[in-house]
């Protein structure tokens, strides 16, 4: 997937965690294989993926604690980013059909998750 579009909902994936490191004064997104120091506004970001609020809906929230300023791209930038480690999961994406003389290698009651 090479953007996120407005209308997705993104969410972390199961295993991987925000936290707050107390001692250090730190953000981290944990995942399983370590930890990700994260500045405030990438842990404020993180923290809005809950797989209800779409991509524009998190940018909003957003955009009332930095006094308006247009965030939509920094959003999509660092989710972009954090999908492709796998950390993220992006619901709401619309995907193309196959052409009808291609055959989907999946059956019908397959189990995706």
């Amino acid at each position: 997937m090479s953007t996120i579009e407005n209308h997705a909902r993104p969410r972390l994936v199961r295993g991987v965690r925000l936290r707050w490191d107390d001692l250090r004064k730190q953000h981290w997104l944990l995942i399983p294989e370590g930890a990700l120091k994260l500045n405030s506004t990438a842990a404020a970001i993180l923290a809005l993926c809950n797989g209800e609020r779409t991509l524009n809906a998190i940018a909003a929230e957003l955009e009332k604690q930095y006094q308006g300023e247009n965030v939509v791209e920094d959003v999509r930038d660092l989710l972009s980013r954090i999908s492709k480690r796998g950390l993220l999961i992006v619901e709401g994406i619309e995907l193309e059909p196959l052409p009808p003389t291609q055959k989907s290698n999946f059956s019908s009651g397959a189990d995706l998750n």
